[in-house]
């Protein structure tokens, strides 16, 4: 089975050996993404840090022939989970009428300014 690599602008990609996302048969696999921006610090707020993973998601679900309709799952990681509010609104925006599978936790993220990392799984229609 063909096995695309879709790379995004993360500087852990490279260092860690990873994919922002993975394509494999009819299934996109997209890694944690967090709220790294092309340029600059990530935004404070964790309902912007979350719109800024989502929008890199929907950026690697395209590349992959995918779409953020598609999703069929997400996993949330939130560093408090005071942030929860702010993030599902950011999430409900985009998945309110998707509704995917969705998970969330409060963990520990590699960067300390780092609220929410979000991965997700999608189809190619």
């Amino acid at each position: 089975m063909e096995r695309r690599l879709i790379s995004g602008h993360s500087p852990y990609e490279p260092r860690f050996g990873f994919s922002r996302a993975v394509v494999v048969g009819d299934r996109v696999h997209v890694a944690g993404t967090a709220p790294i921006p092309a340029s600059g610090a990530p935004p404070d707020s964790a309902y912007e840090q979350a719109k800024l993973c989502l929008e890199i998601i929907a950026e690697a679900l395209e590349r992959a022939g995918s779409g953020l309709e598609h999703v069929v799952r997400t996993n949330i990681y939130l560093t408090d989970r005071a942030h929860w509010e702010e993030v599902a609104r950011a999430h409900g925006e985009v998945f309110g009428d998707i509704r995917p599978a969705a998970t969330c936790v409060v963990v520990a993220l590699l960067d300390p300014a780092f609220k929410v990392e979000i991965e997700a799984e999608a189809v190619v229609p």
